[in-house]
């Protein structure tokens, strides 16, 4: 790297150049052959698929036609309110925010758990360790959630408002056990721990995931008022209005292909791109637009907080996913697997900006990256300051083009 670097910008700004860059957190990925800031590749959790790669939540929609009830839909959600993370990396109300989950190993304990919807409930017993991580905390009174993935047996178990029994058993108001390798869905008209009757850990947001650069599948949301009626994939409603301007649970939206997040930070990127790509999907009654994640300590609620409320809900539009359906029992989309996303990262030293076409590139500091499809050709033009040359994938010293044919890094060396 130093050697390749003295030979395109001189050996003053070559040294200076490398000092920086093996002081940046991003080189051990690059020096590794891969970006820090992503791997191609399907959702995974615990060691096993968060569900097939073929399921609906881990379809792309950004090419789906727009619904046509979808300036009803977002009309009713709230065209002015905001996006929301409801997770993060402190605390509401004593517990942490965000529904957390947890993995055990095949022979962890099972427990007998008794419902309140015991006729929509899987039986179980349910592998439940000692003290479970419970959305907001051992003391909330919210919706209790408790997510486990039997990571030997790829098998996901979902309680909601689950509380511990005196003789060791638990009680929770319904639950719900999903095989992570296969697309079955619940049965018709069945919650499970979500009203919409949907696994509630394959849409959530997880740290490690933007931390790798992209997020391959559709994030869970929630809307305040629902439609007594719900969507495939989802098997259950939670409501008694009729009007066909309420959405319906299971709404797939889409942040709008047109709207810029050039000027967001990287973390936040990452998730709007999965928000153009993916999408969300209407699993809950709640508050509008509010995103569910898994609290984590290396989250930046100031960062998210901030830069979600400049994401209003007229940013989004509701899609037409139903021509994805293979059989409505069945999570698995005609298209198959999704197309592999490619990450570019970009590494910037002196003072100087780069942009990219398509969009999802601005950076101007440090490192910064984004995923675009496999064949993308991305063209990156830097700006600001004195432009010398680039390194990595990139020669010259003007714009350059990228054909996204697999992860990719580049240095622009501007003046310091």
């Amino acid at each position: 790297m130093r050697r390749l670097i003295t030979k395109l910008t001189g050996r003053g700004v070559a040294r200076r150049a490398a000092e920086w860059l093996i002081a940046t957190a991003g080189l051990t990925g690059v020096l590794a052959g891969g970006p820090a800031w992503g791997q191609s590749g399907g959702p995974t959790v615990g060691g096993c698929p968060a569900l097939p790669a073929d399921n609906v939540w881990n379809a792309r929609i950004d090419t789906l036609p727009v619904h046509p009830l979808s300036d009803s839909y977002v009309g009713t959600i709230g065209r002015a309110a905001t996006l929301h993370p409801d997770f993060g990396a402190g605390t509401w109300n004593g517990g942490p925010i965000g529904i957390p989950y947890t993995t055990v190993p095949g022979t962890q304990a099972r427990v007998r758990v008794s419902f309140d919807y015991a006729s929509e409930s899987d039986p179980g017993p349910y592998p439940i360790p000692a003290n479970p991580p419970i959305e907001g905390g051992a003391a909330s009174s919210g919706d209790r959630h408790i997510l486990i993935v039997d990571r030997d047996a790829c098998k996901l178990y979902e309680l909601y408002d689950a509380y511990p029994q005196p003789d060791g058993s638990w009680h929770a108001g319904s639950g719900a056990i999903f095989d992570l390798t296969s697309n079955a869905l619940r049965p018709a008209g069945f919650t499970s721990a979500d009203a919409a009757g949907l696994p509630i850990l394959p849409g959530l947001a997880r740290y490690d995931e933007v931390a790798t650069g992209q997020i391959l599948h559709a994030l869970r949301f929630t809307a305040p008022v629902t439609q007594r009626a719900y969507l495939w994939p989802a098997r259950h409603y939670a409501s008694s209005n009729t009007s066909l301007t309420v959405p319906p649970m299971g709404l797939r939206v889409r942040l709008k292909a047109g709207f810029d997040i050039s000027s967001f930070p990287p973390r936040v990127q990452v998730i709007l791109t999965a928000l153009k790509r993916y999408g969300m999907i209407l699993a809950d009654n709640g508050s509008s637009w509010f995103v569910s994640g898994v609290p984590d300590s290396r989250w930046n609620d100031d960062e998210l907080v901030t830069w979600f409320r400049r994401v209003p809900g007229d940013a989004f539009e509701a899609v037409d996913e139903s021509s994805l359906m293979v059989s409505a029992g069945s999570g698995q989309v005609t298209t198959g697997a999704p197309p592999p996303t490619y990450t570019l990262t970009v590494y910037v030293y002196g003072s100087g900006t780069v942009t990219s076409t398509p969009t999802g590139i601005r950076c101007s500091t440090g490192a910064c990256g984004t995923g675009f499809p496999a064949g993308t050709v991305v063209k990156l033009t830097p700006s600001g300051g004195l432009f010398r040359r680039w390194v990595g994938a990139c020669t010259g010293s003007g714009s350059c083009v990228i054909p996204m044919t697999g992860n990719r890094w580049v240095v622009p060396v501007f003046a310091p």
